[in-house]
């Protein structure tokens, strides 16, 4: 079970955002992730638990930050309920996606698992619900990920298959790289794994 901490930054003039304490593992029915988050002072600022089906798909999400909370699911495409601070007023929402994604690097492991993607395919589009920070606000983005190589690296346990993707913004033409070991990103925008305390899961 890879247990460690990210350190999660600003795209645009790197200002600390603050980190995210994390542990996953794959399991019976896919794999699982949960984590907190802290502010760069050190205070608690929400949490991930996501969990995924063998094929990528989200069964089970749950956010939370600055007192807003996510609770969805993959259902005719993705649906969820957005709850604001009060509690009160909780509205509904659903999208012809296929997951969702947002600020967490879980989102990123989940959404390669959904693909499946070999070195030197075509890349593939895929349509995602972001949930923004700090509110959750949902929005629709459509991406392409290509899987460009993936390379053996050696550790003190033993090979490292690290994935290198690109991933290209549709909608604003932006385009960046996402490296993945397993079911742990090792750098990605706004993304630093900081400390890992057990090597990355294999997925079968």
């Amino acid at each position: 079970m890879p247990r460690g901490r990210y350190s999660l930054h600003d795209l645009h003039d790197h200002t600390p955002l603050g980190e995210e304490h994390f542990h996953c593992a794959p399991g019976p029915s896919g794999w699982r992730y949960v984590s907190q988050t802290t502010a760069p002072t050190g205070d608690h600022a929400g949490s991930v638990d996501l969990a995924i089906d063998e094929l990528g798909r989200p069964i089970r999400l749950e956010l939370h930050a600055a007192s807003w909370q996510i609770r969805g699911a993959a259902l005719e495409g993705v649906t969820w309920v957005r709850t604001d601070p009060t509690g009160v007023h909780a509205t509904e929402g659903n999208a012809a996606a296929h997951a969702f994604t947002g600020t967490s690097p879980a989102f990123l492991v989940a959404t390669t698992r959904l693909l499946g993607l070999t070195p030197g395919s075509p890349a593939t589009r895929v349509r995602l619900v972001v949930f923004t920070d700090p509110v959750l606000a949902p929005r629709t983005v459509d991406q392409s990920w290509a899987l460009l190589r993936s390379e053996a690296h050696a550790t003190d346990s033993g090979p490292l298959t690290v994935d290198e993707y690109q991933v290209n913004a549709l909608d604003t033409g932006e385009q960046y790289a996402v490296h993945v070991a397993g079911d742990v990103v090792i750098a990605a925008p706004g993304i630093e794994l900081e400390h890992l305390e057990t090597p990355p899961s294999v997925f079968r």
